[in-house]
């Protein structure tokens, strides 16, 4: 009788194998002195002063009285074991502790470890007894945490996490046992390579396992071998297998019965899927299937918990809305996942890109502990088929982050990209299932992903974002600070983007009950991450005239947020060569609001649109103008995205200006088809009129719907009629040239009415304290020029993290034709400023308003100022060259002039 025959012949339900949760309330006490060592805290009836009670998971930022405290704390506990069998084992088990935990029962030490992220236990067996037993964990946190793998908690990013903050458990095992099974899905062969690792406590027994895959409860596979000198590897043949994908994601069972002399001493299980991820050229393959990663940055903070969801089920939600937003994927972002979310994405079907926790510094300490960080990860979560991908480092942190304060960076520096091209070849050594990512962002070595942060807006900068895709298709080298591996191997994504979008701060703060004490860090740095006094620098600026309240801004904000992502988004996803993107990101990370979802995973005001833009089929208008003058015709190009397995032959329809056609698309799987002049969109009779472009793709599972909007503006052949008019500087020919009723002259005299220039001399000063209006204009390259009785800040032409928490906003006159619900939008596309006027007086007369994160850096693009008896108005807008041609410049030029030339 071999193994599988006599398993069927045994009661198998015997489960070989306890646990026992020991989370609850601990005794706790801080020692900031270190002296709990030297005085035997760690003896069950150690006398602790000022100790108290804590319900363990536990970060003790959680208590705002322990939030800055770092060093060594201490818990205790008394647990109760049961009586064990004399070949069983006992051992306490920790799922995370930040950052050094020693451990001592009934006073004896046990073990110590380091990491703040991953499990760990220890064998305690000679140390206890049944009954009654004693506990203590001392814990040290140390205030510089430079070399150890801590990602984004502390300076200049978010909460501290110290303490015990993942589950605690009493476990028995038998002596003799299974302690992994590593799975190694073969979809060419449909097999399942398991790779067992086996403890013995008796080397005389003859040992065998007998490995058994199940689905649903049925046996698929299953298979036998005896137990030698070393760990065996057996193959597990499927019939028919059902493999793991987002959509269908199928797990399979796996048991291991070990067997001594014949009897069952060990039932070990887990489960796997089957699955292959891989990289070819330029895109992903998904059991061998193209894919396009549509993914979302998730860094697992939480309120009050940090990184302990606040409520049951909170993983399984996440995941359902990230599915229901379109998303394939998650990142989760520079640190560890928690197991359990981890579980949660291989029964529900979502890609998820992993990472270990950053140091600050390179050092031979930090590159050890991401070593073992990264080691210890792919161990834990090697049979997670939802795991597709692991990145090692992230923007340099840790490997030359700190060059800007001498220390040499990874472009340059051949040590480091040594150092890194070999930890590369070390984890393809642990894990050749997956594809590595050596660094993200940028500066890359030996890599299977050439991936991208960029941060730009849109519609802002929606000209240089495009120009960036298209450098980046064209030369992905430059990418790379060495080229171990090749660039043209690997495929490209922006795993970095987003834009901000501001919740409704009183409400939050009703959530929370009481202000958070992250709103006031006292290592922020950058005052667009404090949100610390934001009511009264929401009373004191422009804001507060514009908008009624927190609840106001934030939806016109968040709307903002979506036009931007939604132009970034489709911009990549029409464009052949570009494998993926990781928006950034999911949620709202306590200061930091570019979240599709707020900081307790509330959908913000987009999200029901979102998935037109994210969705497996995307739909995408690309009208040639966002404006038109009456009478004017637009084209507009229709783009299908289909990433789907299935090709797609279905109608378009659209329509807009009380105009509406038909047209039939026909995408092949995983392509894009790109339908130039699709429709023509005739404004004839319209003037003064902003309207939706709606077009609706229907297959025969699904419906797809898209819109944009155009304005439309009346040509007045003499929109300031009768104005004489001083032009100077680059404006000149535009408006000589411009059917706008103004007359124009070069010299300074009686009949002026109002200078427009791009520089204010002396002359012009004059005229401005004489009484005169003074209209200053960007010169041809959009800059401001240097002699100005106005301050001026600069904006990025490019990209910018400052842009993209930024918000254009008014409710004035001057610009109701062209502005919808008080937020700029696509009627300002090439029109957006390179600079703003800063050090706003109370005086003046703010037009446009500008503002960037917490209500910090206020501007404004449009603020008339007395100058004098007269006055001078600052136009930032990039006017000069568009004057005349584009409609909003023109519009916008002629109301202010209007208003400027009859006050």
């Amino acid at each position: 009788m071999n193994e599988r025959q006599y398993l069927r012949t045994q009661s198998i339900e015997e489960t070989y194998r306890t646990k026992r949760s020991l989370n609850g309330a601990w005794e706790f006490a801080l020692d900031p002195d270190d002296n709990g060592l030297d005085d035997d805290w760690f003896v069950s009836d150690a006398d602790w002063p000022e100790r108290t009670t804590v319900e363990v998971p536990h970060a003790w930022q959680e208590r705002e009285a322990y939030l800055d405290y770092t060093g060594v704390a201490w818990y205790r506990r008394r647990i109760e074991i049961p009586e064990t069998d004399a070949d069983e084992r006992t051992a306490l088990s920790f799922a995370a502790v930040d950052y050094e935990a020693t451990v001592w029962v009934n006073g004896e030490e046990i073990g110590s470890h380091r990491d703040g992220y991953l499990p760990f236990e220890f064998d305690i067996t000679d140390e206890s007894h049944a009954g009654e037993n004693w506990v203590v964990v001392r814990v040290f946190d140390p205030d510089d945490i430079e070399e150890i793998p801590h990602g984004k908690q502390g300076k200049p990013w978010y909460t501290r996490v110290s303490g015990m903050w993942g589950d605690v458990e009493i476990r028995t095992r038998p002596k003799t046992r299974t302690t992994s099974a590593r799975v190694t899905p073969h979809l060419d062969t449909d097999t399942a390579e398991v790779e067992l690792t086996v403890e013995t406590a008796d080397e005389s027994r003859d040992l065998s396992a007998a490995v058994a895959a199940t689905s649903d409860g049925e046996t698929v596979a299953e298979t036998a071998t005896e137990l030698g000198d070393s760990d065996p590897t057996v193959e597990l043949d499927i019939e028919n297998p059902r493999y793991w994908t987002p959509e269908s994601p199928h797990c399979y069972d796996l048991t291991i019965y070990l067997c001594a002399d014949g009897e069952i001493v060990d039932r070990y299980e887990d489960y796997f899927g089957m699955r292959s991820f891989e990289v070819t050229d330029d895109r992903f393959l998904l059991n061998g299937e193209p894919l396009r990663l549509r993914g979302a940055l998730d860094q697992g903070y939480y309120p009050e918990t940090l990184y302990r969801p606040f409520e049951e089920g909170l993983f399984e939600r996440e995941i359902r809305i990230a599915k229901d937003l379109g998303f394939n994927m998650l990142r989760k972002h520079i640190k560890p996942a928690h197991p359990d979310f981890v579980e949660a994405a291989d029964r529900l079907g979502i890609l998820v890109w992993e990472e270990p926790a950053n140091p600050s510094v390179y050092t031979e300490r930090s590159k050890r502990e991401v070593r073992d960080q990264i080691r210890a990860l792919i161990e834990r979560d090697y049979n997670s088929p939802s795991v597709v991908a692991w990145s090692l480092y992230n923007e340099e942190w840790g490997i030359g982050g700190h060059y800007e304060e001498g220390e040499e960076s990874l472009w340059t520096d051949e040590e480091k990209q040594q150092y890194l091209a070999e930890l590369y070849e070390t984890v393809r050594e642990w894990d050749s299932t997956r594809p590595i990512c050596d660094n993200s962002g940028w500066a890359h070595v030996a890599t299977d992903i050439n991936d991208y942060h960029r941060y730009f807006v849109s519609p802002d900068r929606t000209d240089a974002w495009g120009d960036d895709l298209d450098h980046i298709i064209a030369h992905p080298a430059d990418n790379y600070g060495a080229t171990e591996t090749d660039p043209d191997e690997s495929p490209i994504v922006i795993s970095e983007f987003g834009t901000w979008g501001l919740f409704d701060v009183d409400a939050f703060r009703d959530r929370y009950g009481s202000e958070p004490s992250w709103f006031d860090h006292d290592f922020f740095d950058d005052p667009i991450k404090r949100p610390a006094g934001i009511d009264s620098r929401f009373e004191n600026s422009f804001l507060s005239s514009v908008f009624d309240g927190y609840e106001d801004l934030a939806a016109v904000w968040q709307e903002r947020e979506f036009v931007s992502i939604a132009d970034v988004i489709g911009q990549m996803r029409t464009r052949e060569d570009i494998g993926g993107y990781v928006i950034t990101e999911f949620s709202d990370i306590e200061w930091e609001f570019n979240g599709l979802l707020d900081y307790y995973r509330e959908e913000k005001a987009f999200c029901d649109e979102f998935a037109s833009v994210n969705g497996p089929i995307m739909l995408r208008l690309e009208p040639h103008s966002r404006t038109a003058w009456s009478g004017d015709e637009i084209p507009i190009d229709v783009v299908v995205v289909n990433d789907t397995a299935d090709p797609i032959e279905a109608d378009i329809s659209w329509e807009a200006f009380n105009a509406a056609g038909t047209m039939t698309a026909s995408v092949d799987s995983a392509s894009i088809e790109r339908i130039t002049d699709a429709f023509t969109v005739s404004t004839f009779g319209m003037s003064d009129f902003t309207d939706e472009v709606t077009a609706t793709l229907k297959t025969s599972i699904e419906t797809v719907t898209t819109t944009e909007r155009l304005w439309v503006l009346d040509r007045t052949s003499a929109a300031n009629d009768g104005v004489t008019a001083l032009v100077r500087g680059a404006i000149s020919p535009n408006v000589a040239a411009a059917d706008n009723g103004i007359a124009t002259q070069h010299e300074l005299n009686e009949d002026i009415d109002v200078a427009i220039v791009t520089e204010v001399n002396d002359s012009v000063r004059a005229f401005a304290e004489d009484g005169g209006n003074v209209l200053l204009v960007p010169g041809s390259d959009g800059t401001m020029a240097d002699e100005s009785p106005f301050e001026f800040r600069e904006l990025p032409v490019t990209e910018s993290w400052n842009l993209v928490s930024s918000l254009f906003y008014s409710d004035s006159e001057l610009v109701g034709d062209i502005v919808t619900d008080r937020r700029l939008g696509w009627a300002f596309d090439d029109l957006y400023p390179y600079a703003v006027v800063t050090g706003i007086e109370e005086s003046d007369d703010v037009h446009v308003g500008y503002i960037e994160g917490w209500l910090v850096n206020e501007g404004s693009p449009l603020l008339t100022r007395q100058f004098g008896a007269g006055t001078i108005t600052a136009c930032t807008f990039r006017v000069t060259e568009t004057y005349g041609n584009h409609p909003t410049a023109t519009i916008l030029m002629s109301n202010v002039i209007e208003k400027v030339t009859n006050e």
